[in-house]
């Protein structure tokens, strides 16, 4: 199985090893760490691996208790009482039932109530709703919660009973080469394996990278910044007749993806774009060779002759 899934993941073998040992646990997960690490992808294959469903439920303030376990349909109360076929089951009854992996993302979002529902489940593996009675949940149901502990803004801090509850898997980003091979396996039709593409590639990766690091920058891209690098550089190339490498059009297509990628610290004066701009320069900078230094400073002054092994005479 865990064979099965790095296939399906890049970079990520250790993670796969800690997930698949976690669910054959018996264990809930909760996956932390920026967007666009791998986590769906990973949750994906997973499932698939284990021949079991995936539900996804988005995490957010409109996910109420009812909504996540079900609820009665007004009209068939009325007109057949609370009868089981008037039971609506929300996505967290179908996957106990089924026995299903139940993803919930952005946990940090969802309202203190509907996330204590969730602790109960995972605390004693049933459900008790009103007229509806006692759900127990099948052997191979699990709750797989994902979170960006980075982003502040809507979210709310996690109680220590649902981190007791939960075994947690820190996903940061992956390493560049890896990042690479994530952009280049789902390149949108240009040419992944020209020196051209493979240059633009290179430039997305290491630019999106370095705002994850930037000094204005409170949050960098994720990959998918990368991504949209170079799928809108290989369509502006073509609208311009300009190689897929022009700086002129990776600088457009970098903006285009990034600045709205980016959360800048507050306070600062500067601009999405005046950052994408400067990193954008510097990669560009990088690729250039260091200058030979003068064939002058290479040749021993007259009447001094270089010190043993190279060294500079102490005497001079």
């Amino acid at each position: 199985m865990v064979e099965t899934v790095s296939a399906a993941v890049v970079g990520r073998r250790r993670e796969v090893e800690l997930v698949a040992a976690a669910v054959g646990a018996g264990r809930h997960l909760l996956l932390e760490g920026p967007p666009g690490t791998g986590k769906t992808t990973l949750l994906r294959a997973l499932a698939a691996a284990l021949d079991v469903p995936l539900v996804t439920v988005e995490g957010n303030a409109e996910l109420t208790p009812a909504r996540l376990a079900g609820q009665f349909d007004p009209a068939r109360v009325l007109a057949e009482g609370y009868t089981s076929d008037a039971f609506l089951a929300g996505p967290l009854t179908e996957a106990m039932r089924d026995g299903a992996l139940l993803y919930v993302e952005e946990l940090n979002r969802v309202p203190e109530e509907t996330v204590n529902l969730l602790i109960g489940v995972m605390s004693e593996g049933e459900l008790h709703l009103p007229r509806v009675g006692r759900i127990a949940a099948a052997e191979e149901f699990r709750i797989v919660a994902a979170m960006n502990p980075y982003d502040t803004v809507g979210t709310s801090r996690l109680s220590s009973a649902v981190y007791d509850r939960i075994c947690r898997v820190a996903m940061g980003y992956q390493d560049e080469r890896d990042e690479r091979l994530i952009v280049e396996s789902r390149a949108q039709g240009w040419s992944a394996g020209s020196e051209a593409a493979g240059r633009t590639v290179a430039r997305a990766v290491a630019v999106t990278r370095a705002t994850r690091t930037h000094r204005d920058v409170r949050m960098g891209s994720s990959v998918r910044g990368a991504m949209d690098l170079c799928d809108v550089a290989a369509r502006l190339c073509g609208l311009r007749a300009r190689p897929l490498d022009d700086s002129g059009v990776g600088l457009d297509a970098a903006l285009m993806a990034l600045t709205g990628r980016i959360r800048l610290h507050e306070g600062g004066d500067r601009t999405p774009e005046a950052i994408v701009r400067e990193l954008w320069e510097e990669v560009l900078a990088a690729e250039q060779p260091s200058p030979d230094p003068p064939a002058d400073s290479l040749v021993p002054a007259a009447g001094k002759a270089p010190a043993p092994g190279g060294a500079t005479n102490p005497a001079d």
